[in-house]
C-alpha cells in the first residue's frame, strides 16, 4: 500500500500504470485473488450503484422521518422536459446522486463511497460519465478501482469521516475520488487526476457537517448534487490542460487540519450551523418532539 500521492504516482509511472491499474494489482495482492475475481467484486459495487441511482429517478423515495424525498423524481422529469441551462449531462448527475441519497436515507441498498453521507457523488458522476462517453461496465469498474486509490491515500493521511472533519471530509472525498477516477476515463494521466482531486479538496475546504436533528438527510442529499457537479466541471477543467498550485498531498493534509480545526458542533453532532437555526431546531422537533 502506499502512504501518499507522490508514491503512488511514482509506482505508476515506473509500472506505466494507470491509477486504476495500480488499485487493481494491490486488491489481486492483497486479497490473493485473481484479476477476474477482483473485477467481478467490484462489478456487484457497480450493480448496487445503478439500483440506487435508479429507483429515486423512477419513483418517489422518501426517507424514514419524511425530512427529504421525490426531489431525484422530480429532478428526472425536469430533464426529460428539455428546459435545463446547465445541460443534460449535469442534471443527470444531479438527479442520480439525489436519488442515491434518498435510497440511503429510505434504508434502502446503497454503497458507501467512501461513506453512506456522501453515497450519491461518485455512482453519479461514473454513471453520467458513462452515458455520455459511451463506456462500457467494465470501463466504469476501472473508474471505481481509479477512485479507490486516491480514496485509500486521503483516508490514511487525513479522514473519511464527518464527525471527526466536517463534510469536506465526506462530501469533498468522494468529490475528489470522482473528478480523479472521471480523469482516467477521459484518457486522462494519473498526474492530471491527482491535480483534479486537488483542485476538488481546495474548493470545498472547511465544509461542515451539521445534519439536522442528527439525521443524514438535509444538508447531506443536496450537498451529494453538489459534489457530483464539482467532480465533472473539474474533470473538464483538468482535461483542458488546467493544474493545481497545490499539490494532491499538500490538500489532503490540509483537510485534515482544517477539519481538525472545526469545533465538534460543526463535525456531525447537530449542534451546529444548520442544525440548531430555527427551522432547523422546529424540523426536529417535528420528528422527535420535545426529547
Amino acid at each position: 500500500m502506499v502512504r501518499n500521492g507522490e508514491e503512488l504516482l511514482s509506482i505508476c509511472k515506473e509500472n506505466n500504470w494507470t491509477l486504476s491499474e495500480f488499485a487493481i494489482q494491490a486488491e489481486m495482492e492483497q486479497s490473493e485473488a485473481s484479476r477476474d475475481v477482483v473485477m467481478n467484486e467490484m462489478r456487484k459495487a457497480l450493480k448496487v450503484m445503478i439500483e440506487a441511482t435508479t429507483e429515486g429517478r423512477e419513483k418517489e423515495v422518501y426517507s424514514v422521518s419524511g425530512l427529504i424525498g421525490g426531489d431525484g423524481y422530480k429532478l428526472q422529469k425536469y430533464l426529460m422536459q428539455g428546459k435545463s441551462l446547465t445541460g443534460d449531462v449535469m442534471v443527470s448527475a444531479m438527479a442520480k446522486a439525489i436519488s442515491c441519497a434518498e435510497v440511503n436515507a429510505s434504508m434502502g441498498r446503497i454503497v458507501a463511497c467512501p461513506t453512506a453521507g456522501s453515497c450519491g457523488i461518485l455512482p453519479a458522476v461514473l454513471l453520467t460519465a458513462g452515458e455520455k462517453l459511451n463506456l462500457s461496465e467494465d470501463k466504469l469498474i476501472e473508474g471505481l478501482f481509479a477512485a479507490s486509490a486516491v480514496g485509500s491515500i486521503i483516508a490514511q493521511n487525513a479522514t473519511v469521516a464527518g464527525a471527526e472533519g466536517g463534510c469536506q471530509a465526506e462530501c469533498g472525498s468522494a468529490a475528489a475520488m470522482s473528478a480523479a477516477a472521471i480523469v482516467e476515463l477521459m484518457g486522462g494521466t494519473p498526474e492530471m487526476s491527482l491535480n483534479a482531486a486537488a483542485i476538488v479538496i481546495k474548493n470545498i475546504l472547511g465544509l461542515v457537517c451539521d445534519p439536522i436533528a442528527g439525521l443524514v438527510e438535509v444538508p447531506c442529499a443536496k450537498r451529494n448534487f453538489a459534489g457530483a457537479v464539482s467532480a465533472l466541471t473539474t474533470a473538464d477543467l483538468v482535461m483542458a490542460g488546467v493544474s493545481s498550485k497545490i499539490p494532491f498531498d499538500d490538500t489532503v493534509d490540509a483537510m485534515y487540519r482544517v477539519g481538525k480545526s472545526l469545533p465538534s458542533e460543526l463535525r456531525e453532532t447537530a449542534q451546529g450551523g444548520l442544525a440548531i437555526t430555527k427551522t432547523g431546531l422546529k424540523l426536529k422537533k417535528q420528528i422527535f418532539g420535545d426529547q
